[in-house]
């Protein structure tokens, strides 16, 4: 009696996905109106799921806040910010002047600033590692961190100089062909590992929701 209702989650959960599945290749009205429906009520759930961390992320802080635990100033300075942010987003909308205001003059100064601190960590680490343990990965890490910092930061020799230049073009091949494939690699991991978790619980090997 207990395997009743995980029955019907799985055989829910396995219609719903083949629907979903077929609405791309197959071209049928039917099927692609019920795919549409399914992939809103996708995101009507995920908006909700969202608005459901928003409420615990304030319920959490603003109890460190009540409470003064340690560091409660920035658990008043989050929950002032994410009002503040909120209502000014409800009443003029997100593409209004303020609204690009605040992303360019608040938000995407202090991302920058996390990346460079960021950066210089990594750095900082790499030297402990090479110090400490002196093989071919740790001197390839350091050097190439080393290479793009290098050729990224203001020269003091001038912008336009050959040596600028050289550490330039070596710092595009890294990451248009280095880089860059690493993260294609990873990208094409991602999918094929999305695809076999989608056959997976298509198949009802796995179910995430219940055992």
């Amino acid at each position: 009696m207990k395997l009743g209702p995980y029955l019907i989650w799985t055989a829910a959960a396995v219609a719903i996905g083949c629907v979903v599945l077929l609405g791309y290749f197959v071209d049928s009205q039917l099927i692609l109106s019920l795919r549409l429906a399914l992939m809103r009520w996708a995101v009507l759930i995920a908006a909700a799921a969202l608005l459901l961390g928003l409420w615990n992320l304030l319920s959490v802080h603003w109890t460190k806040v009540s409470e003064q635990y340690q560091g409660w100033p920035y658990s008043a300075i989050l929950i002032l910010a994410f009002l503040v942010t909120l209502v000014l987003g409800l009443m003029y909308g997100p593409d209004n002047t303020v609204m690009v205001n605040i992303f360019n003059y608040v938000q995407l100064p202090i991302e920058a600033s996390l990346m460079a601190i960021l950066a210089i960590s990594l750095l900082m680490a790499g030297f402990r590692i090479v110090r400490v343990r002196r093989d071919l990965s740790s001197v390839v890490f350091i050097g190439t961190a080393f290479i793009i910092l290098v050729a990224t930061g203001p020269w003091l020799i001038g912008q336009d100089s050959s040596l600028q230049i050289f550490f330039g073009q070596i710092r595009n091949w890294f990451s248009q062909v280095w880089a860059a494939g690493g993260a294609r690699g990873i990208l094409l991991g991602v999918a094929l590992g999305s695809i076999v978790t989608g056959l997976r619980v298509l198949l009802a090997a796995d179910r995430p929701y219940g055992e």
